[in-house]
């Protein structure tokens, strides 16, 4: 314990640096505990397109969308969630909803279909990265 406090007093800097990204770890992990937005895997979302019709809505910009994107899927950008311009998603609120980005981070958007009053709201794990890398489908 001595150790410990000798430290913090030598390193201040690093022991404040440290204790903020922590209360980052922590916050982030109980966000997506208690979050109404679920993961889903490529061969859940595979199921979900396949059996409940699921939508998927891609999040990347307009270039990437273009180079490569998955089959039937919607190309929004965060700010058009944000401000509830979602279009002919709006008709969609009951079928599952795949949120894609490139590497699968895209909470915020999520939660805000959530708000918008979308029932079952996902992401995709590892986003369109993940995808790719498993030689899956994209429209090119």
């Amino acid at each position: 314990m001595q150790e410990i406090t000798q430290f913090v007093g030598n390193h201040s800097i690093l022991s404040v640096v440290w204790i903020i990204l922590l209360g980052a770890v922590i916050f982030t992990i109980c966000q997506n505990r208690f979050s109404k937005v679920g993961e889903v895997t490529r061969n859940e979302a595979i199921t979900l397109i396949n059996k409940e019709h699921a939508v998927i809505v891609d999040l990347r910009n307009r270039n990437d969308y273009r180079e490569g994107h998955i089959i039937n899927s919607l190309n929004l950008t965060m700010t058009d969630i944000q401000s509830g311009n979602v279009g002919e998603l709006g008709k969609m609120k009951n079928r599952p909803i795949i949120v894609v980005c490139a590497h699968g981070i895209a909470r915020v958007p999520a939660q805000n279909l959530i708000k918008a009053g979308f029932e079952k709201v996902y992401m995709l794990k590892e986003g369109i990265s993940g995808w790719d890398k498993e030689n899956l489908p994209l429209v090119r």
